[in-house]
């Protein structure tokens, strides 16, 4: 094979590459944004109240502890006893109980959903009319580049690792290892933790020296898959913005101090105005 053919070759596959992997993040961007204004996705979520011990009676009516805007003036009650919840609906005999983080209930348009933060108990109100979700207007982000595609090495590591959230709580997450990788020249490290025992992938909550200026200001997300052969691949164009830089009504965990890099990661989302 001539030189001529191989440069051929060569510059073809490129030619190939280059279209597949803007492609590919063209899908995954429409993909993000797609999930984020369904019905049921972040920009729905307008509302978060902490349950008290006792009787917590919710619907339309302002006098209402859990005020909603749609549904009868009293819809039911929501009952806390015990580190547990449960729901009586107005016309309705039977109390059932709620399953934190699982169980929905509805009124007229509106999902309440009951979540467990630590100690704290709460419901959390999604809403397909919310002013978030009318006035969505897309997504920004930094130019795609294959550059930001990442092959880092995995040293595995276990161990449990303190992640606060922005209600001040701090759980213990586990931490399988950390993916190690150079960036302008400088040794980095991200350390992921397991979102369930079974995930099937990496979460990394991280800063950079975006953060704050062209970024949201607290942290962004990534995923990645899970580790093969000694490697790990990190792909900062799919860097995403956390739920609170959508709703003032999210917990989002914050970085740990380890993921606080030195250094731009100038892909992914830019800050959403």
């Amino acid at each position: 094979m001539t030189p001529r053919v191989v440069l051929g070759l060569a510059v073809a596959l490129a030619m190939a590459a280059g279209p597949r992997f803007e492609d590919e993040i063209a899908q995954w961007r429409r993909a993000r944004e797609t999930a984020l204004q369904a019905e049921g996705g972040w920009l729905t979520v307008s509302g978060l109240f902490w349950l008290h011990p006792g009787a917590n009676t919710f619907g339309s009516d302002p006098g209402n502890e859990i005020a909603l805007p749609d549904g009868p003036a009293q819809a039911g009650v929501f009952e806390l006893r015990e580190g547990a919840v449960s729901v009586a609906m107005r016309g309705e005999s039977a109390r059932r109980e709620l399953k934190p983080d699982s169980d929905v209930v509805k009124v007229g348009r509106l999902s309440l959903l009951p979540i467990r933060r630590g100690e704290r108990l709460g419901i959390r109100l999604k809403d397909p009319e919310s002013p978030a979700r009318k006035a969505f207007h897309g997504l920004d982000y930094f130019p795609a580049s294959e550059a930001w595609r990442v092959t880092a090495r995995w040293i595995a590591e276990p161990r449990e690792i303190p992640i606060l959230n922005v209600l001040g709580q701090t759980e213990a997450s586990h931490c399988p290892g950390y993916a190690a990788f150079r960036i302008g020249g400088q040794d980095l490290r991200l350390y992921p933790i397991l979102e369930e025992p079974d995930a099937q992938e990496l979460f990394y909550v991280f800063r950079d020296q975006t953060s704050g200026r062209e970024t949201y200001a607290a942290s962004r997300f990534l995923y990645s898959p899970l580790p093969k052969g000694g490697q790990v691949v990190l792909d900062f164009n799919k860097a995403v913005n956390p739920p609170c830089a959508f709703t003032a009504y999210a917990t989002c965990p914050l970085p740990p101090v380890e993921n606080r890099l030195p250094v731009r990661i100038e892909a992914g989302e830019e800050k959403y105005h």
